[in-house]
């Protein structure tokens, strides 16, 4: 198989892969109140369908990265995307919503095998300078895929049912799996990279590029981080729910503790999982940070926006999905043009600049009342969407370029954790400023719980209680949503700590960089007799 074949059939399963997971994650938003009402299930038992799937992916997603990373990113897409499909049309065959939340968690931990090999093959195949359109064809396609899914998910669970929303993605992912079982890619060549604390060991996994050392997989970190994550995302799913209490204050301690006894041990072990070139990596760390920020800065104001567009304009579900169409096509837009922009501009100023539109946008939704027009509304969506389009492929191709293909797993691993727990930290932040910004403005709150959305995506659904007043609700937005814009400018900020060119011997040497410039002839004496 050519090496053009080899790279076009591994985009065609990344697209695939990260397509299914963000489906699963919109579509179900829109089936849930139909799911609910069918299974005569509670309004808690609901949001379990989400919080189990959201905590089981999140948890493991840097320990899948791993696992690629030792045996293969091909073989672990393989058996992600087929559990993945396999667990879905479990649940459109499940009796109970007990059977639906034990399948959605265990789902979960497919997703978590799936999400990171869908990067760690994109890094295998392609040469580090051109992973820039990969990766944005992938997130245009990812937003593609968030701006149907509420509008094909509504459309199945209306004339369907909402079993019909589960298994939409069985066939895709058993074909894509088989595929990925049987065709037999090519190995990448292995990159010339002597590392002097590392002992010789084989370069490469059979169709992956994938490092096959013989150091140990670290399962006591990885039980660690897992701890940590588990108790971190419960904790931010639960404070929407019951704001700040005796359990979401020691799950924060217990996540704090559990962090610091992770790192700790990275440091000491001989086989981290988090390997120190990439958790010492000051780059690497920035573009976490920014991804963290945006997502949650991006989420936390399309949560804020939706009850806005509901709840005071007074939209149903189709037009206020209409007036956020602007974000999901910029989003769809923006990718593309931001891997020709990064390579023109460098990564440091593409993602400022994607940053300070982020946060304009935010402003400007701040800025909104009971008149906002759909021009006004759809002004500050496109903002969001052009910013976070750029944002997402730019930080990504910056983490992504960082790695070696022996870490490319745990890199895309820590880069999907970020997108999944941004968006439930934005919610949480959301949350917890409406609560406290005008709490007695009508004697309540403005929605009893939030219900998030599997993946790198969370929503909001509203449940039977007390709401604010129109104004009161549009005088809290205002000043929640300056708090997160001021999240979004953060992010801007540790922009700074990013390359200013994406090049692979720069970014990890620069000396190395210099001595290939000062030699790009041949020798002196090879010159000459070329003369003569």
């Amino acid at each position: 198989m050519s090496s053009l074949r080899h790279r076009r059939l591994t985009l065609v399963g990344s697209i695939t892969g990260a397509v299914i997971v963000a489906l699963d994650g919109t579509v179900l938003t829109v089936a849930q109140p139909t799911m609910q009402r069918a299974l005569h299930a509670s309004f808690v038992q609901v949001q379990w369908t989400s919080t189990g799937y959201l905590i089981a992916v999140a948890s493991l997603l840097v320990f899948a990265g791993r696992l690629g990373d030792r045996f293969g990113h091909q073989q672990i897409f393989a058996v992600g995307i087929l559990g993945f499909g396999a667990t879905s049309a479990g649940i459109g065959l499940a009796s109970g919503v007990g059977w639906v939340i034990g399948l959605r968690v265990a789902q979960g931990v497919f997703g978590a095998l799936l999400q990171p090999a869908t990067l760690g093959m994109l890094r295998a195949a392609y040469p580090r300078d051109q992973l820039g359109m990969p990766l944005a064809l992938r997130t245009s396609a990812i937003g593609l895929a968030a701006a149907a899914g509420p509008i094909v998910g509504g459309a199945l669970a209306a004339h369907l049912g909402w079993r019909a929303v589960f298994f939409l993605n069985v066939a895709p992912a058993l074909v894509i799996g088989v595929l990925a079982l049987t065709v037999q890619l090519p190995t990448p060549a292995p990159m010339p990279k002597p590392t002097p604390t590392t002992a010789p060991t084989s370069t490469s996994s059979p169709a992956t590029g994938a490092g096959t050392s013989a150091a140990r997989l670290d399962l006591p970190g990885a039980c660690l981080l897992a701890i940590t994550l588990v108790c971190l995302v419960h904790t931010l799913v639960a404070i929407p729910e019951t704001g700040w209490t005796a359990a979401t204050t020691l799950g924060g301690v217990a996540a704090a503790v559990t962090c610091g006894a992770f790192i700790r041990h990275e440091r000491r072990t001989a086989s981290p999982l988090v390997p120190s070139s990439v958790l010492g990596s000051a780059t690497v760390l920035s573009a976490l940070a920014i991804l963290l920020s945006a997502s949650a800065a991006l989420f936390g104001a399309l949560f804020v926006g939706t009850y806005f567009l509901q709840d005071v304009l007074a939209l149903d579900p189709l037009e206020s999905g209409l007036r956020v169409l602007p974000l999901a096509v910029m989003m769809v837009l923006s990718a593309p043009a931001s891997a020709v922009l990064q390579r023109r501009h460098g990564p440091r100023r593409t993602t400022m600049a994607a940053m300070v539109l982020l946060t304009l946008g935010i402003l400007l939704l701040s800025q909104l009342d009971q008149g906002a027009t759909a021009v006004e509304t759809g002004a500050g969506f496109l903002l969001l969407g052009a910013g976070f389009g750029t944002v997402m492929v730019t930080a990504t191709a910056v983490i992504v370029h960082q790695a070696s293909v022996d870490n490319a797993g745990v890199a895309g691993g820590l880069q999907q954790t970020a997108m999944n727990i941004g968006p439930t930290l934005g919610v949480a932040v959301a949350t917890m400023l409406l609560t406290l910004t005008a709490p007695t403005a009508a004697g309540g709150r403005p929605y009893g719980g939030a219900s998030h959305g599997g993946g790198a995506h969370g929503g909001g659904a509203l449940a039977d209680g007390p709401r604010w007043t129109h104004d009161a609700f549009v005088s809290a937005m205002g000043s929640t949503l300056l708090a997160l814009a001021v999240l979004a400018a953060v992010g801007a900020l540790a922009a700074v700590k990013l390359p200013r060119r994406l090049d692979a011997e720069r970014t990890r040497n620069p000396r190395r960089e210099v001595i290939h410039r000062r030699q790009p002839r041949p020798p002196r004496a090879t010159e000459s007799r070329y003369r003569r």
